[in-house]
């Protein structure tokens, strides 16, 4: 849909009318997240990190329209204006997306300094469904730093459409590689190779 060119007081109009559904929305998405992590601590005692990302992820999402605004094209500034459902969408996937980045740190297939890390319970063996139920009420981080980097991250991922679909494509085209304890080690190439050498870094 194209619309007649916008004068400056009208794309003013329209940039603060979407401003204030954005303040409105993100501040409903944060009463209902905590209304969640009450309901969660007064049941299980538990901070459900999931929750953390998906919300963390849906502010990012909504930063990011407001930074865009100045820039957007008339055309989309009026058809953001004009619905609802385009204003939440970006939010949404944000929250999409910092669920899945998410899921990529719990499975360890990123890994580094920068990124954060988790204590999981053990599963029994065999794995049961109480195991599943651990493993999403009882997930806690790992250290102190570890909640913030888990937010700082979620955030970026509803913030920058591109991080997450990007992690995805470099995960898929360059898949991690798992040491098999029970493999026999590779002789070194260079024939050399000491006892301190023998381990190998992981790839992050």
């Amino acid at each position: 849909m194209t619309v007649p060119g916008m004068d400056h007081l009208e794309r003013r109009r329209r940039v603060l009318v979407i401003t204030r559904r954005l303040i409105l929305l993100a501040t409903v998405s944060l009463f209902l997240v905590m209304g969640s992590f009450s309901v969660a601590f007064s049941w299980y005692d538990r901070l459900m990190l999931s929750w953390v990302a998906f919300e963390c992820g849906i502010l990012g999402g909504f930063v990011s329209i407001q930074q865009r605004l100045k820039d957007i094209d008339d055309d989309e500034l009026f058809l953001i204006s004009e619905s609802w459902f385009s204003i939440l969408l970006i939010p949404i996937y944000g929250g999409i997306f910092a669920l899945v980045l998410y899921v990529v740190f719990l499975s360890g297939m990123v890994t580094g300094e920068l990124f954060p890390r988790f204590y999981v319970p053990p599963f029994g063996d065999p794995p049961t469904s109480d195991d599943v139920a651990g493993l999403i009420l009882g997930t806690v981080p790992l250290g102190p730093a570890d909640l913030p980097k888990l937010m700082f991250w979620s955030f970026a991922a509803g913030f920058s459409e591109r991080l997450v679909p990007q992690i995805i494509q470099r995960l898929s085209d360059d898949p991690p590689q798992d040491d098999d304890p029970d493999a026999d080690p590779a002789p070194p190439e260079d024939g050399g190779a000491s006892e301190g050498d023998e381990g190998r870094p992981t790839q992050g």
